[in-house]
C-alpha cells in the first residue's frame, strides 16, 4: 500500500493530518532541522506524538535535514542517541556526516535521504542503499518517465513529492539566501529570496517564483509505477491546509485501493480538486511530471513560458481580495479600504499584506470589518491594516475562519511525559567517538598550487598567460566532443580534471556515462564527482597500474596511482563525519563547500589531511540553478533586486543558472591559508563574464587576477560570503536546546 505522508509544523497540524487519514506524518524538533522557522516539537510533545501514532499504526519520521557544523557534533550525536532510545520510524537527513554517525554508532535507526541530499536517479539511490539508507525522497525536477525509470533501476524505497509549494531551484543546490547574508537554506533558515521583486532596465517582475505543486490527476500513474510514498509539503503551513489537502489525496488513495472502476475514479478526483480549491495557497502546477525540461529532447527554439512561472505573479500565498483603495486613522485604528468582490473577509480571517515592488510582506489576522458606502467612493469594506502599507498594496485572504476545522487531539493527553531517565540533565561528560577518513591520495599527481576551473575547451588557452598547475573543466556534450576530437591543447590529459555537474537527474545518466566512458577510454584520469551517484561511474575501473573501485580508491603502498576522484563543493563536507562518509564512497580529495567558513573549516580537516583539502579562494559561485532554459523565455541577461544586488542569468543547453556580479574572493587569505597547512587552491572562472560568449572573463583580466593571487592582493568589490562571520544565527538560542531539557 502507498504510503500517505503529511506535514507536521506543529501539535495542531498534526492532529489534522492524523484525522484526515495520512500514514505518517514528519516533524522536526528544536534543533537540526530545515524549517526552523515552523513551531516544531518540544521533546515532550515528540514523544507523546510517538507513542500515540504508534498505538494507532500511525508512523513518525524525524527531519534531521540539514548540514552541521563541527563543533555541533557533540550535539549531533547527542540527539541521535536519544532518538534512538526511543525508535522514530525513519530520520530524514541531507548531512552525510549525519549518516555516517547513524551508520556507525546508531545503526538501528533508519536513514531517509532528504530531497536536499539531491538525489535524482537510481545511481544516487543505489550509492546511498549502499552505505545504509532506506528510503530516498527524490528531487522535485523530475518527470514522469524519469521518476519511472528510477523505480526500475532501483529497489530502495521511493518517497515523492506530490502537494505544496516548490523552489526554483534544483533540490539542494540552492545558495542564493546563503550569500545574500548566511541565512542558508541547508541551514533551514532560508529568506527565499528567489520570490523577490526583480528588475532589469525598466521592467519588473517576480521572475523566480514558481507556483504550487499538485499532482491529484497523477496519483493513480505514481502508484502504478510502484512509488513505496506521496509527500505533501507544508511544516510551514496552517492546520486547516494540511487537513484540507490530506483529505484530498485520501480519497485518492482510497478509490484506487477499493479498486473503484475508471469512472467512479474520475469523479473523486473531480472531487478531490474541489477540496483542494479551499487550500489557500498559489496557482497550480505540475512542474516536469509532464513538462520536458529544454535540453531533454526539446529543441531551445520552441521554448516558451513554463507554466510553472508567471512573472506578474507576487509569488505569495492566498486568494486576492485586491489592492488597498486608501487608509483612514491612525495606530491601532488604522484602517484599509479595499474593493467589493467575489469572496469579502469576516472577523477572524487571516489576510496577507503584500507593498508593491515588494519591499514589505506581512501576515494578520483581521479582528473588524466594516463596510463602506456602497455607491460612493468608499464603496468595498475597511479592514485594520499594520503601519507600512498604503493604497496600492495587496491584500491576500491566507486562512478563513468560516472554513477552520476543529480537530480532535491526536496526542492521548497524559502521553507528553518523558521517557524515564530522560528528566536528568545530559551526561556532558559523554565521549563522542572521532569520525575516520578513509585512506586516499597516495601517489596522485594533484600538486600544491593554482587550479583553474573553467566552462568550455576554447576557454583554455586564455590560461597561457598565466599558467595554472591544473585546469579543471566541466563535464558536457560540446567539452566532451572537443576533448575527443584530439585537437592541440596547452594542457595534457593529466593536466586537465573533468568536473561532474552536481545535478544528475535520472534522465541524464546514461548519456554521462557515455561521456565518462569516452574520456577514460581517451586517458583522462581525474575528476571532480559533486553527486553520490556519479560515485559509481568509477567502481571497477582499471587501467595498468592499479584497480580502482570504492572500496580500492585507497591505494596500496608502491603501486603508482592514475585515476584520482575529487569530491566537489557541492558533496558538503562541513563536518568531520561527512568528509568520512564521502571518503568511504571513493573521494580522494575534498574540495570546500562554498558556503564554509575558516574557522569551521579548520575544525573540521586536521593538519594531517589538510594537504587533500582544495579551497575556492574566487568564483562567481552558482546561486541557483533551474533544469529549463530561460534564455527563449526572458530576454535580459542582468538584473537586479531591491537591496543594490546585481546578478546575471546564463542560459543554455544545460539549464539556466544564476550568479552574482560581484564575485567571491579570498585570494588575500592564502598565506593564512598556506600557514595552516593548505596549499591547494581553486580560482573557478566557470562562472564569469566578459569574454567570448559572455562564459569567461578577458586574458588581461584573467592574468591580473592570477597575479593577485600569486601575491595575496585584496580584490575591489568582492564578496566574503562566509568565510569570515560563518552561517547566520538566528536560532542559535533554540539550537544550544538539547534532547534532556524542554523549552
Amino acid at each position: 500500500m502507498v504510503e500517505l505522508l503529511a506535514p507536521a509544523g506543529s501539535p495542531e497540524a498534526l492532529d489534522a493530518a492524523i484525522a484526515e487519514g495520512a500514514d505518517a506524518v514528519y516533524l522536526g524538533l528544536k534543533s537540526f532541522n530545515a524549517r526552523m522557522r515552523s513551531a516544531n516539537f518540544a521533546y515532550s510533545q515528540f514523544e507523546g506524538a510517538l507513542r500515540s501514532l504508534h498505538s494507532m499504526g500511525r508512523k513518525i519520521y524525524v527531519t534531521v535535514n540539514t548540514v552541521f557544523e563541527q563543533r555541533e557534533a557533540d550535539r549531533m550525536y547527542q540527539l541521535l542517541k536519544y532518538l534512538e532510545t526511543l525508535g522514530p520510524d525513519g530520520l530524514i537527513v541531507q548531512d552525510f556526516g549525519v549518516a555516517a554517525m547513524v551508520r556507525d554508532c546508531f545503526p538501528t535507526l533508519k536513514l531517509h535521504a532528504s530531497t536536499q541530499m539531491n538525489i535524482a536517479g537510481a545511481r544516487g539511490a543505489n550509492a546511498l542503499s549502499r552505505n545504509g539508507f532506506s528510503r530516498v525522497v527524490l528531487a522535485r525536477e523530475l518527470s514522469f518517465e524519469e521518476l519511472r525509470d528510477c523505480r526500475a533501476g532501483t529497489n530502495m524505497e521511493l518517497e515523492v513529492f506530490v502537494h505544496g509549494a516548490l523552489c526554483v531551484s534544483a533540490s539542494g543546490l540552492c545558495l542564493f539566501s546563503s550569500y545574500l547574508g548566511g541565512k542558508s537554506a541547508n541551514r533551514g533558515i532560508c529568506t527565499q529570496a528567489c520570490r523577490r521583486y526583480y528588475h532589469h532596465d525598466d521592467k519588473g517582475g517576480y521572475y523566480f517564483s514558481p507556483n504550487d505543486l499538485q499532482l491529484i490527476n497523477r496519483v493513480p500513474a505514481l502508484v502504478e509505477t510502484g512509488i513505496n510514498a506521496l509527500k505533501i509539503e507544508g511544516r510551514m503551513k496552517s492546520a486547516g491546509y494540511v487537513g484540507t489537502v490530506v483529505s484530498a489525496y485520501r480519497m485518492v488513495l482510497d478509490a484506487l485501493a477499493e479498486d473503484a472502476g475508471a469512472e467512479k475514479l474520475r469523479g473523486v478526483i473531480t472531487s478531490a480538486e474541489m477540496i483542494l480549491r479551499n487550500d489557500f495557497a498559489r496557482p497550480k502546477t505540475e512542474f516536469y511530471f509532464v513538462h520536458k525540461p529544454s535540453g531533454a529532447d526539446r529543441p531551445p527554439e520552441n521554448d516558451t513560458s513554463p507554466d510553472w512561472l508567471n512573472p506578474s505573479q507576487d509569488g505569495g500565498t492566498g486568494i486576492p481580495l485586491g489592492a488597498i483603495l486608501k487608509l483612514r486613522g491612525s495606530g491601532a485604528g488604522r484602517q484599509a479600504l479595499i474593493p467589493l468582490g467575489p469572496l469579502l473577509p469576516v472577523s477572524g480571517d487571516s489576510v496577507r499584506l503584500h507593498a508593491a515592488n515588494d519591499r514589505d510582506r506581512r501576515s494578520c489576522r483581521i479582528t473588524t470589518v466594516e463596510k463602506g458606502d456602497a455607491s460612493g467612493p468608499d464603496a468595498g469594506v475597511w479592514i485594520p491594516v499594520p503601519e507600512g502599507f498604503g493604497p496600492g498594496d495587496t491584500v491576500y485572504l491566507i486562512q478563513a475562519k468560516l472554513m477552520s476545522k476543529h480537530y480532535s487531539r491526536a496526542i492521548i493527553p497524559g502521553s507528553y511525559r518523558r521517557t524515564p531517565g530522560r528528566d536528568k540533565a545530559p551526561d556532558r561528560e559523554i565521549i563522542v567517538p572521532r569520525a575516520k577518513i578513509a585512506a586516499g591520495g597516495e601517489g596522485l599527481a594533484f600538486p600544491q598550487g593554482f587550479y583553474v576551473a573553467v566552462s568550455r575547451v576554447e576557454d583554455i588557452f586564455i590560461l597561457q598567460s598565466s599558467r595554472p598547475i591544473r585546469v579543471i573543466l566541466a563535464l558536457n556534450r560540446h567539452n566532451t566532443a572537443k576533448l575527443l576530437e584530439k585537437g592541440p591543447l596547452p594542457f595534457n590529459k593529466g593536466e586537465i580534471i573533468i568536473s561532474l555537474d552536481p545535478y544528475f537527474p535520472q534522465g541524464e545518466e546514461r548519456e554521462t556515462g557515455d561521456m565518462i566512458d569516452a574520456l577514460l577510454r581517451e586517458g583522462y584520469r581525474q575528476f571532480m564527482v559533486n553527486n553520490p551517484g556519479q560515485f559509481s561511474y568509477f567502481r571497477g575501473t582499471s587501467n595498468s597500474n592499479t584497480a580502482v573501485g570504492a572500496n580500492a580508491l585507497g591505494g596500496r603502498p608502491g603501486r603508482t596511482r592514475t585515476l584520482g576522484l575529487i569530491a566537489g563543493p557541492w558533496l558538503y563536507t562541513f563536518n568531520r563525519w561527512a568528509a568520512s562518509f564521502v571518503s568511504s564512497l571513493g573521494a580522494d580529495f575534498f574540495v570546500c563547500p562554498l558556503e564554509n567558513n575558516r574557522q569551521n573549516l579548520e575544525k573540521t580537516i586536521d593538519a594531517h589531511y589538510r594537504s587533500r583539502v582544495f579551497i575556492t579562494v574566487f568564483s562567481w559561485p552558482v546561486l541557483f540553478r533551474i533544469r529549463e532554459n530561460l534564455g527563449g523565455v526572458y530576454d535580459f541577461t542582468r538584473f537586479s533586486g531591491g537591496r543594490d544586488e546585481e546578478f546575471r542569468l546564463a542560459a543554455g543547453e544545460g539549464g539556466t543558472r544564476v550568479y552574482p556580479e560581484r564575485p567571491f574572493s579570498i585570494v588575500d587569505k592564502i598565506p593564512f591559508l598556506r600557514e595552516a597547512g593548505f596549499s591547494r587552491f581553486i580560482l573557478d572562472l566557470s562562472g564569469g563574464s566578459g569574454g567570448k560568449s559572455g562564459s569567461s572573463i578577458k586574458k588581461n583580466q584573467y592574468r591580473d587576477l592570477m597575479q593577485s593571487a600569486r601575491n595575496a592582493v585584496p580584490l575591489p568589490d568582492i564578496s566574503r560570503f562566509n568565510w569570515k562571520d560563518g552561517f547566520y544565527q538566528e536560532q542559535a538560542a533554540q539550537e544550544a536546546e538539547t534532547p534532556a531539557a524542554d523549552s
